[in-house]
C-alpha cells in the first residue's frame, strides 16, 4: 500500500500520552485506508534531539501535524474525511 507511510507516530515507551494518541489515531487512519506506523524517539538519536520529551508527536507526509494530542480535525481535514 503506497500511502501506508503518509502517517507515523512518534512515540516512546510507557508513555500515556502516546497510548492515548495511538488510540485516537486508529479509527481515523482506518477511515481514510491508512496505517500509522509507529517510531520510538529513543531508538534514534536524531529523533530524539529534534523531540525529545515532546512525545507524542503526529507526522503527515514527513512532516509534523501536532504533537502530545491529536489535533482531529485538522487531521480529518488535511486526510480529506472532513
Amino acid at each position: 500500500m503506497p500511502d501506508a507511510a503518509r502517517l507515523h507516530l512518534v512515540t516512546r515507551d510507557g508513555c500515556h500520552l502516546c497510548e492515548a494518541a495511538a488510540a485516537t489515531l486508529a479509527p481515523i487512519a482506518e477511515e481514510a485506508g491508512l496505517a500509522v506506523t509507529p517510531v520510538d524517539v529513543d531508538a534514534d538519536a536524531d529523533l530524539q534531539a529534534e523531540f525529545g520529551d515532546r512525545v507524542p508527536v503526529v507526522l503527515l507526509d514527513g512532516r509534523e501535524h501536532s504533537y502530545f494530542t491529536v489535533d482531529v480535525p485538522r487531521l480529518r481535514r488535511d486526510l480529506g474525511l472532513a
